[in-house]
């Protein structure tokens, strides 16, 4: 216990337990050990000094935040009036030890009664028990030598569930710098930071233009990766969880990789080749399949009767162990669509780079995409109405989208908000696309767009197929910065809408993570200020109309892109840096 950071009191009774624990501080961590505790170090870890959760228990053991102190003070005097002042905290008695029988567990029933969420981790191969007799002592000694709690440590650092590349070629060294950091006290968010920095020097390599800063570029971005991989391992290993390393964890992949492309652009724009759009085009359909991604998850992952055929074949396929790993490489992970990244632009040109980027997280998009499609239109799922909201708040529908919905309601039922969105869409890039440049057709099927937007988020998005909504709105937005900053051609509009695209899509990245954290999507007051997608996509096209000479265009999309990161950075960083943010973390493979 002292190992574990606890300052180590005894306590005679149940009475003076409650005794010590109302005088430890109100701002610290307070826990609870049977005195006949047997179990490995690591199994009191998980159980004692996960900083996410308000209370947690294992077999003999209980601990709780202070947050949940009250709960667990009231609990425990509760136990002391019920059985008496001298009850002793270890009843003795030969009967098994259920959770019941110890002080620990039964005053984590207690807490469970009364509301407070008790976490109980898997322990998997580790012990931890509350022997009553000399031979149950001795067996949970047995239990405690047979394992090695710290390869178990080790192996649950690595997450469950990765990709080939990451399993196969980071994960069976990367934990191992993951402990060397532990050893030293190096903190998770130290380590993704320093990711950071190396993606950014590799950015800067790139940005060269030669032969050797490629090749610089790519050794660093790959040792990025496994800076990567490894905070999360070290996260884990360490149970050094934090709200600031959910935020840092949940935006630096996404700034790593966007730093990067704009590095090859740079580089490519020095020996005179112009990837600026192959560039912006590679981060639209990056964000447009992670939305993809999120906007299925957060429909399904609490629908009621949420079964279908085509799930079901998943499942039987996961039992063919090559088809798991297939799947897993067939969707261009981070860590298989870096190695590509790395490996290209150390070998070939960045036109290549991009050109292989594109074609293979395109397959992959259609891919998981019409996976997707299959399940919703074959499961019998309803929808709750927190997915509901999930999507409302993913769709980021800003004031003249939710003006529409006010005054106008779609029909009820079936594909009516996917298709108004995808009529949307269709015809706001259409019009980017094919109208004369600089015309006010564009503005005209802004306008469309708009109106058409609201009316797909007039009703609550409940359908099969409403989750296709919001990643329709990234695309339609997305795009039509990109086609009318490319066909703008006006000096340094592309950068300048990449610049744009990235702060747009910093939001909605962080709206995901705060939805996942459970805390709700960003205020409204952000939403309006910045203008929702169909507000941002109007603006732009008016701007292409009223600005269609000199260098204009280009100095008011990097206004707008500067206003919009400014805006949403600092409302980003405060609420993140706040105690009420969610610690977002995944977990690693149970022991």
């Amino acid at each position: 216990m002292r190992s574990l950071g606890f300052e180590v009191t005894a306590a005679a009774d149940a009475s003076e337990a409650a005794e010590l624990l109302a005088a430890v501080p109100a701002s610290r961590r307070v826990a609870l050990v049977d005195p006949r505790f047997v179990g490995h170090v690591h199994a009191l870890r998980l159980g004692l000094t996960d900083p996410r959760f308000a209370a947690a228990t294992i077999p003999g053991a209980l601990t709780a935040q202070p947050e949940a102190r009250p709960a667990l003070l009231r609990a425990l005097q509760r136990a002391v009036a019920a059985v008496g002042a001298g009850s002793p905290v270890a009843p003795p008695g030969a009967a098994p030890v259920t959770e019941e029988r110890t002080v620990p567990g039964r005053l984590a029933v207690a807490l469970d009664a009364e509301g407070t969420a008790v976490q109980r981790p898997e322990l998997g191969s580790l012990t931890a028990t509350v022997p009553t007799g000399p031979e149950e002592r001795s067996a949970a000694e047995a239990a405690v030598s047979a394992v090695d709690d710290e390869a178990v440590r080790l192996r649950s650092a690595v997450k469950a569930h990765d990709g080939f590349f990451t399993t196969f070629f980071i994960s069976p060294y990367s934990r191992y710098i993951a402990r060397w950091c532990a050893r030293r006290g190096l903190t998770p968010n130290q380590v993704t930071t320093a990711s950071l920095i190396t993606a950014l020097i590799a950015a800067g390599s790139a940005a060269t233009g030669t032969r050797g800063g490629y090749i610089a570029a790519g050794v660093l971005l790959l040792f990025s990766f496994v800076l990567d991989c490894t905070d999360g391992q070290l996260a884990r290993y360490s149970l050094q969880y934090s709200t600031m390393g959910a935020w840092l964890d949940a935006t630096f992949d996404r700034a790593k990789e966007y730093a990067y492309y704009a590095g090859l652009a740079l580089g490519a724009a020095r020996g005179g080749d112009d990837v600026w759009v192959l560039a912006l085009g590679a981060m639209v359909l990056q964000a447009c399949r992670h939305v993809v991604d999120f906007s299925f998850n957060e429909a399904n992952h609490d629908a009621v009767s949420n079964t279908s055929p085509t799930a079901a074949l998943s499942d039987k396929l996961d039992s063919v162990g090559w088809t798991v790993w297939l799947r897993r490489m067939i969707v261009l992970p981070i860590g298989e669509r870096w190695a590509m990244i790395a490996v290209l632009t150390a070998v070939t040109t960045p036109r290549i780079v991009f050109y292989a980027l594109l074609i293979g997280c395109a397959l992959a998009a259609c891919y998981t995409t019409a996976g997707r499609l299959l399940r919703s239109l074959t499961r019998k799922a309803k929808r709750t109405d927190r997915a509901a909201r999930a999507l409302a708040d993913l769709a980021d529908s800003g004031p003249l989208a939710q003006g529409v919905a006010a005054v106008l309601r779609r029909p009820g039922g079936g594909f009516t908000a996917p298709l108004l969105a995808f009529a949307g869409a269709a015809v706001m890039v259409a019009a980017a696309l094919f109208t004369p440049y600089g015309g006010w057709l564009t503005v005209g099927a802004a306008v469309v767009y708009a109106v058409l937007s609201g009316l797909a988020v007039s009703r609550p998005l409940k359908g099969a197929l409403d989750w296709l909504v919001p990643p329709v709105f990234r695309a339609a937005e997305y795009c039509t910065v990109l086609v009318l900053a490319a066909r703008s051609d006006v000096p340094h509009a592309v950068p300048a809408a990449f610049g744009l695209v990235s702060a747009v899509a910093y939001h909605h990245y962080d709206t995901v993570y705060r939805i996942r954290g459970g805390t709700g999507a960003p205020p409204q007051w952000l939403v309006r200020t910045i203008g929702g997608h169909e507000g941002r996509t109007l603006v732009v096209a008016v701007l292409a109309a009223v600005l269609i000479h000199g260098s204009g265009f280009t100095t008011a999309l990097t206004a707008l892109a500067a206003a919009v990161a400014l805006v949403v950075l600092v409302e980003s960083i405060r609420f993140w840096v706040s105690s009420s943010a969610p610690a977002v973390h995944d977990e690693g493979e149970l022991a």
